[in-house]
């Protein structure tokens, strides 16, 4: 079956059909493909649902795979897969039931910015025959580029504070049944400081690189004017006319860029319409991150 490329039509996005996920694929295969990702930040591979070793196997070709600080909804034999779920079964949730549901970048509490993250859909909700659960996208190349030049020109050389806590925290105050947020993972993840301008550490281009979820505050600024600019920029990179609404077929791989687009999802579905899918997160490479963007303050961790 020959590969096919179709571009979504919108500020990124596009869907590859004729790759088969469930086997190994060729050299030639994962440079296609690897080229695409680059080329639209989001795609989805058409294809049937398939397991845990599979899924890790294809992201373990684009890097190393993060092990989740949040230390829940794992298969043991597969510590790198994160299992996202609204199906309990005698009282207990098969995975997580709310992730990304508010504006960020996976990973960007990380030292180093996070390459990708790839969504696999077992159980998609659905209404009427419609999907239900779109994972919503922003292109962060295009929010960079149509920002005034006197605030591209102020905004290059600062930096901003990342933190895992934040997204958590304001998960829980939202109202969501996840536990408080523990010393062992403040102690794994503490905050981190990012360019609010990334370049990107394969492509070079220009991306902003801050979002709702993770981004605290920038780094050096008064409080009060930082988040005015902050609050600025973040609204910005929300503009529709900047993205891409993926609606989920069953089997769907979806592969995002995490250094150049912020999403989050959709909860316009309940527990009576099944939704599980499974996560691996490709951590980012540190010596191209390096190469690419040399921090002022040269601090990747506020905190020892």
């Amino acid at each position: 079956m020959p590969i096919t490329v179709t571009p979504s039509g919108e500020a990124l996005g596009a869907r590859i059909d004729g790759v088969d996920l469930s086997q190994p694929l060729t050299s030639d295969q994962k440079s296609f493909i690897e080229k695409v990702f680059l080329d639209y930040l989001v795609i989805a591979i058409s294809g049937n649902p398939y397991g845990q070793h599979e899924l890790t196997q294809f992201g373990e070709l684009f890097g190393d795979l993060e092990i989740s600080a949040a230390k829940s909804y794992h298969d043991q034999q597969f510590p790198h897969v994160n299992i996202l779920s609204n199906i309990v079964i005698d009282g207990k949730p098969l995975g997580s039931p709310d992730a990304g549901q508010v504006w960020h970048t996976d990973m960007s509490y990380n030292c180093i910015s996070g390459r990708a993250t790839i969504l696999h859909a077992h159980k998609v909700p659905s209404r009427d025959g419609q999907s239900l659960g779109n994972t919503q996208f922003r292109n962060m190349h295009r929010a960079y580029k149509a920002l005034p030049i006197s605030i591209r020109e102020r905004i290059d050389k600062l930096e901003a504070v990342h933190s895992f806590e934040k997204v958590w925290q304001d998960m829980i105050a939202q109202g969501s049944k996840r536990p408080a947020f523990t010393e062992d993972q403040r102690r794994q993840k503490p905050a981190v400081v990012h360019p609010v301008v990334l370049l990107h550490p394969w492509t070079g281009k220009r991306a902003l690189y801050v979002n709702r979820g993770m981004t605290e505050s920038i780094v050096g600024m008064d409080k009060k004017e930082g988040e005015t600019l902050l609050s600025l920029i973040i609204e910005h990179t929300e503009k529709k006319e900047f993205g891409y609404s993926h609606k989920w077929r069953t089997g769907d791989t979806l592969i995002w860029d995490n250094c150049a687009s912020i999403h989050t999802a959709t909860a316009d579905y309940d527990r009576t319409m099944p939704r599980h899918m499974y996560r691996v997160q490709v951590l980012g490479n540190e010596e191209l991150y390096r190469q690419r963007n040399i921090l002022l303050g040269g601090r990747f961790h506020l905190h020892a």
